[in-house]
């Protein structure tokens, strides 16, 4: 495990820990640090990033971080119907199979009065 923290004399501040998971499973071991990095804009508002690096990639967050616009209500309702659509034909298709497979005599007599063969 390490920890790292130092500010520098513009004012960054950065501060970082780390340590190994799975220790030992070498299929399996992977690095994990956190930390933040913290300085101030061009109006002297503080910024702060915060970060996890670890087996799912690189994940930081910040409040001046862009975020994607919010989908649009006739979006999210296409896509719910969509969702939906899909549901219910995979339960349909899986209806028409069993009947499929019934129509066939799959597992009627058929299976039953299997001869064997002995050597």
């Amino acid at each position: 495990m390490f920890y790292c923290s130092y500010e520098t004399g513009n004012g960054i501040h950065v501060q970082e820990t780390g340590q190994v998971k799975n220790l030992g499973d070498k299929k399996h071991e992977t690095i994990v640090k956190q930390g933040s990095v913290t300085y101030h804009d061009e109006h002297g508002h503080p910024i702060t990033l915060t970060y996890v690096a670890d087996e799912h990639g690189f994940q930081a967050q910040g409040a001046h971080l862009p975020t994607p616009p919010p989908i649009p209500h006739e979006i999210q309702k296409a896509l719910q119907q969509h969702h939906q659509q899909q549901h219910t034909n995979v339960i349909i298709g899986h209806q028409q199979s069993q009947q499929h497979v019934l129509q066939q005599g799959i597992g009627d007599e058929e299976y039953d009065q299997q001869q064997y063969e002995y050597v």
